[in-house]
């Protein structure tokens, strides 16, 4: 099941330089309500999915212990920049292990959408569920399908700069639950112009699901807030946050 996610690799650039810290300040402010004072001073975190590192840095300077995890050799090389008082290893979030125990896990920016697969996002819910203490939280993002109430299933994103360009083509099928991202690079380096192609998938999970999943993996108590409602955070309408015990 383990594999090194190379599509990552090719987006990890773009990714730090525009989503990375864009994501990160809002739900640091949102853990500051529903996560930290659970915590002791100086707790252990796990940032699973850490991607380029900004939230590891940002959890690193209000003086808890973080260890990132990821697929992509490519994020982690900037989170290691990013976040250098971190550690950091390179695992798949459906079989890494550590030898440490935490007080919480995270995992943002609907990272956990990525796995597939509901025995797989189990799997991932089992992996975090080993890695925490016995009074340890697990906190993580998913979009809902609730994003498209409002609006259409497809959407467009776009950027354009002098040495580099960006296009993002969603579209969502509501029988399987799948949103699939066309993703277009294009930069210009030693006076040549270089183009990259990758689609990359994200399944929207039922709230149901994901509490049973969570049961199953061996959490208590779980609770979903709706991001935009309860922190008035409109990053992607449909967002919701879990808290598990």
């Amino acid at each position: 099941m383990s594999e090194i996610f190379t599509d990552y690799d090719r987006f990890a650039w773009f990714y730090n330089r525009y989503w990375g810290e864009e994501f990160s300040l809002p739900v640091l402010g949102i853990f500051e309500k529903i996560l930290f004072p659970d915590l002791p001073g100086g707790a252990r975190i796990l940032d699973l999915c850490c991607g380029t590192g900004q939230l590891a840095a940002g959890l690193v300077a209000r003086g808890y212990r973080v260890t990132g995890v990821d697929g992509s050799e490519s994020m982690l090389a900037f989170a290691k920049t990013n976040a250098p008082d971190a550690d950091f290893v390179c695992a798949d979030a459906r079989t890494f292990s550590l030898p440490a125990l935490f007080d919480a896990a995270v995992s943002t920016f609907d990272s956990l959408n990525h796995i597939l697969a509901l025995d797989e996002l189990v799997s991932v819910f089992r992996r975090v569920r080993a890695a925490l203490r016995p009074s340890g939280r697990f906190v993580f993002d998913m979009n809902m399908e609730s994003e498209f109430e409002t609006g259409g299933l497809e959407s467009r994103y776009d950027i354009v700069e002098a040495d580099h360009a960006c296009s993002v083509r969603s579209s969502y099928d509501k029988s399987s639950r799948l949103k699939r991202y066309d993703v277009k690079i294009y930069r210009r380096e030693r006076g040549e112009w270089d183009r990259e192609e990758l689609v990359l998938m994200q399944r929207y999970y039922l709230e149901s699901e994901v509490a049973a999943a969570l049961v199953e993996a061996g959490f208590g108590s779980v609770e979903v807030l709706d991001a935009e409602h309860e922190f008035d955070l409109s990053i992607s309408d449909g967002r919701a946050f879990f808290l598990a015990r």
